[in-house]
């Protein structure tokens, strides 16, 4: 059970983590800022989508 459980965790991080590049792609903040909240995402997806939720730059329809 415990590898369903955690096959699981790992979608959704992953759905998370794309979800943070395609919002990160629509935001209206610089191309170099850009590219580093998805390196960091990318590099970190836990700590990079909770980082990016709290910190990073928003879509141009907000």
């Amino acid at each position: 059970m415990g590898i369903e459980v955690t096959g699981i965790v790992g979608l959704l991080i992953l759905i998370l983590d794309i979800w943070a590049i395609i919002n990160t792609l629509g935001a209206s903040a610089s191309t170099g800022s850009k590219l580093l909240w998805i390196v960091l995402i990318l590099l970190l997806p836990v700590i990079g989508v909770i980082l990016w939720f709290f910190m990073g730059p928003r879509s141009r329809a907000a």
